[in-house]
């Protein structure tokens, strides 16, 4: 994320913990314990499924602080693959680049269902739930929990609950990723819903946690994986297991941006001072809002309200590798080959620029796009 200014984003409730931490009487840098902070994970977890969730109610929940997300999601895939014995994981198409390395170096079978219809700029509902539907009992679904990376275009709740169904009926397991928690639309619960629908439905499930966006925390590795099962039993011997894939992976969590989170968490005066992640969302959506309507305006070839329709850090604009590349020579604007930008580096002083180098490379490099 960056600021107008093109700057990064020091959220100010971080910068005020952080001060209070640097001079707190208990200060210390002693290793965490390898599972991590336990006040951690319980906040962590907290945030996740809601103060009133049954599942951590009932002692069905289990958090385990991990190296940002990506951490998270190697180690439940270790979990599952090593301990549990599942080997096929489905990955919506697009997705977020580092999944397919991340599981098949875990030795899974990564297979992929349908999420997005490029050509209309949609979700691909119809497709997704054939593809799901199709997937053996067993198998492991990933979701993207919010603002799916890199379309930004979630399923609605009643699609969600349609997509519960059949996770219930077919017996496949969900791994969500959630990366953007409170940073899609301003409000944590709400982005939140997903996980919730699916633990109310009686699904078990693991989340993999990031703390790198809706705190800003990047470069502190800030994560949590997040277990829900249906009896509380397995825990104690799940603990056992993440022992051993922890260890073998990285030893042991870091402790710093950890405790700014588990600071912020608990402290309701603190969290009060969520409106950062209001500023951060609010700031994306003018952007979306200012770029369509500067495409729209110049009259740009194309049809560019799914710039609006999508949420979070990226759009995928729909740009073809040609006109990307014309982007990156002749206009100096850097974004993924596939058409993905990030709204973050949108800002009211380049976004008219932006906007007229985007329809000339509509017009100069004009295709037949293909649903892919």
């Amino acid at each position: 994320y960056r600021t107008d200014e093109g700057k990064p984003y020091l959220l100010p409730v971080v910068q005020k913990v952080e001060k209070s931490l640097a001079i707190a009487d208990d200060l210390h840098h002693e290793y965490v314990p390898q599972l991590g902070d336990e006040a951690f994970t319980r906040s962590a977890t907290r945030l996740l499924l809601g103060g009133d969730s049954p599942a951590i109610a009932e002692k069905r929940t289990l958090g385990i602080q991990s190296l940002s997300g990506t951490g998270a999601l190697k180690i439940g895939a270790d979990l599952l693959r090593e301990a549990v014995g599942f080997n096929t994981i489905y990955l919506p198409v697009p997705s977020y680049a580092n999944h397919e390395l991340l599981f098949s170096r875990a030795g899974f079978q990564v297979l992929t269902y349908r999420y997005y219809d490029n050509v209309r700029h949609l979700l691909d509902m119809n497709g997704m739930i054939t593809d799901i539907r199709q997937a053996a009992p067993g198998s492991v679904i990933l979701f993207h929990t919010c603002a799916h990376n890199p379309t930004g275009m979630d399923p609605t709740r009643d699609q969600w609950s349609q997509i519960a169904d059949i996770m219930v009926e077919r017996r496949l397991f969900p791994f969500f990723d959630c990366a953007y928690q409170g940073f899609a639309s301003g409000d944590p619960d709400r982005d939140a819903y997903s996980v919730r629908l699916f633990v109310d439905r009686g699904l078990e499930l693991v989340c993999a946690q990031s703390f790198s966006k809706n705190f800003g925390l990047y470069g502190e590795r800030v994560g949590n994986l997040t277990i829900v099962l249906n009896n509380p039993k397995p825990i104690e011997n799940i603990c056992s297991q993440m022992l051993m894939i922890v260890r073998g992976n990285y030893s042991g969590p870091p402790s710093h941006g950890a405790s700014i989170v588990t600071k912020i968490l608990n402290d309701p005066q603190l969290y009060e001072e969520k409106c950062c992640v209001q500023i951060m969302a609010t700031r994306m959506r003018e952007m979306r809002s200012q770029l369509r309507e500067h495409l729209e305006r110049l009259g740009t070839p194309g049809e560019w309200s799914h710039i609006t329709r999508q949420i979070g850090m990226f759009s995928y604009t729909g740009l073809t590798d040609r006109q990307v590349t014309h982007l990156l020579d002749s206009y100096h604007i850097y974004m993924l080959s596939n058409g993905r930008l990030s709204m973050c580096g949108l800002t009211t002083k380049n976004i008219e620029y932006v906007a007229k180098a985007i329809r000339d490379a509509v017009i100069k490099f004009p295709c037949h796009k293909k649903n892919k």
